[in-house]
């Protein structure tokens, strides 16, 4: 079955500083977009498909895609601020992209088949893999849409160093019913989640579910994604400098709307990133544990 990765990539790391794909992190200076393709090939994705800014294409490929492009089919789409529907265009002030639904829209020409998505800063680990895989080859073909969320323990996806944003979600029947947008961090023995809309601060538990933006999707996203981005704009018309458009938001219209339902997939497996600078130690050893465990080849493309 075809089935393919769409990866973001076209954000910069404000908080970590720089851009974090070119971030080595390997002990052979992979990064962590590298263990992600990895993870993608064994488990049986056939196709990459890389969301970057157009700026960026020649120093993206030249350190990230050619080392991978003889391994796994891979292709370019940009995420363009004018991408706007007939009738509008980019505010004068407008610099960040329109938010992850729209980076998601930029690849509707590329992509026919099951896809997932995932952040291309973000080291998801291979059970997670292993599982929206196993979800898209069941995939729907017909009829209201089934899509998919993997889901993280909370615990599995905190920092050291600080507040992570995360989406928290709410469950009923293993379907997702809200997804609730928080920044998150853990105080003593207390793990307290603010939702980011300024609602009142509330405490989770260790293995509450919560989304790290790996999501599974066919195709037919695309077309909900571009008839809801003009209604959004105009929803946001007060605010059009510094609004995004999240997948997120689409989902839960789209689980109001009786378009989709969307299946929380459990994993086991635990996050590592860079939120900040300090975070790098600990995902380096981190890797090293997993080569050690003999989950990674040392040198990964070998």
């Amino acid at each position: 079955m075809n089935k393919t990765l769409l990866i973001l990539a076209a954000g910069m790391g404000s908080r970590f500083g720089g851009l974090k794909q070119l971030e080595p992190f390997g002990p052979n200076k992979e990064f962590i977009i590298d263990y992600s393709v990895y993870d993608a090939i064994r488990t049986g994705f056939n196709k990459i498909v890389f969301i970057i800014k157009e700026e960026n294409y020649n120093i993206f490929r030249e350190t990230i895609g050619k080392r991978i492009e003889d391994k796994i089919k891979v292709e370019y789409v940009f995420q363009k601020l004018d991408n706007l529907p007939k009738g509008y265009n980019v505010p004068d002030n407008r610099v960040k992209p329109w938010g992850t639904a729209h980076a998601i829209l930029s690849a509707k020409n590329v992509i026919n088949e099951p896809f997932a998505i995932i952040n291309s800063d973000d080291f998801y680990g291979y059970d997670a893999f292993k599982t929206v895989s196993e979800f898209l080859d069941k995939m729907n073909k017909t009829g209201k849409e089934h899509f998919g969320l993997v889901g993280y323990k909370v615990i599995n996806t905190l920092t050291e160093n600080g507040s992570v944003k995360r989406g928290v979600c709410e469950i009923k029947e293993e379907k997702l019913v809200n997804i609730i947008e928080c920044s998150i961090e853990k105080k003593v023995d207390e793990i307290i989640a603010s939702p980011l809309n300024g609602e009142k601060e509330f405490i989770i538990n260790d293995d509450t579910r919560v989304s790290m933006n790996m999501l599974a999707f066919s195709p037919s996203i695309f077309n909900y994604i571009e008839s809801n981005f003009e209604q959004f704009l105009i929803n946001n018309k007060n605010d059009l400098e510094k609004c995004e458009y999240l997948i997120p938001d689409v989902l839960k219209k789209g689980i109001q709307e009786n378009y989709c339902d969307v299946k929380v997939l459990n994993t086991t497996s635990k996050w590592a990133g860079v939120t900040y600078k300090e975070d790098k130690e600990n995902v380096v050893n981190y890797i090293n544990e997993l080569i050690n465990k003999k989950e990674y080849k040392a040198n990964l493309w070998e």
